[in-house]
């Protein structure tokens, strides 16, 4: 029956779950680094601990009209609410537009559900919390039973991106004698190694680093940083990963064309 959906319908259905599967991840984001329950209490106010309504509930609307404010104590909402909705919304959208139903479509929702989780708690409190991260690399291979990428990619991409981010990590250490990366950034490409298979694991490790040094590069020249900044490096996981599961094919097909 969801095969026989109009492709408009289909869009527009995807986009109203995801706008609320996003409501869901903000929680998620707020909660899980403070080792709260993503299930209980309900939404409250994080200010004056009101129990949020119903209405007060609705995926950006809510945000727009109570004008970003607790209708309460009137303090102000923090913008990444309506933003992760939003983002997620367009994701299960544009997800349903490029694979329609079926079980690529649920491994990479589930896989885009995480990496914005990771990315938003990684750039506020620089960790990756192993809730996350561990059961979704069982959560990846299960998928590779039955879809891309198969499950020797998957394991071999797990074993990889754990892999690889360990010895650097261990060489920097040995060198350094300072933690360069921290091991949720191992487990983080571990997890993006089960859901991409191991040739979009290192498509995802070549991204992220080479969009780190530049933005470590801008905030060096601009004098907010320095050698030493501490950047969130899972953030820039999260955003490597987003597009190799996107347009990471097309992007290996050029590449070993040129070559």
């Amino acid at each position: 029956m969801i095969d026989t959906l109009p492709p408009a319908l289909g869009i527009t259905l995807a986009a109203a779950v995801g706008a609320i599967v996003g409501s869901f991840l903000n929680v998620c984001i707020y909660r899980l680094p403070l080792q709260k329950s993503v299930v209980w209490p309900s939404s409250a106010c994080t200010n004056c601990g009101r129990e949020l309504s119903w209405y007060e509930n609705i995926p950006v609307l809510s945000y727009l009209a109570l004008r970003a404010r607790c209708r309460t104590c009137h303090t102000p909402i923090s913008i990444r609410y309506p933003l992760v909705e939003a983002l997620t919304a367009a994701m299960f959208a544009l997800a349903w537009w490029q694979y329609g139903p079926g079980a690529l479509l649920a491994s990479r929702l589930i896989l885009g559900c995480g990496l914005i989780v990771l990315f938003a708690i990684d750039l506020e409190h620089q960790l990756l919390p192993n809730i996350i991260t561990l059961p979704l690399i069982v959560v990846g291979f299960v998928f590779s039973l039955f879809t891309e990428p198969g499950w020797l990619a998957s394991l071999v991409g797990i074993l990889v991106g754990g892999g690889v981010l360990f010895t650097i990590a261990e060489v920097y250490y040995r060198v350094r004698h300072e933690e360069g990366l921290g091991m949720g950034d191992v487990k983080m490409l571990a997890m993006v190694g089960a859901f991409l298979g191991w040739k979009l694991t290192l498509l995802t490790l070549m991204l992220a680093s080479f969009s780190g040094t530049l933005i470590g590069l801008a905030l060096i020249v601009s004098k907010r940083g320095s050698m030493k900044y501490a950047l969130p490096f899972g953030t820039f996981l999260a955003l490597g990963a987003a597009a190799a599961a996107s347009f990471g094919p097309a992007l290996l097909e050029w590449y070993l064309g040129l070559m």
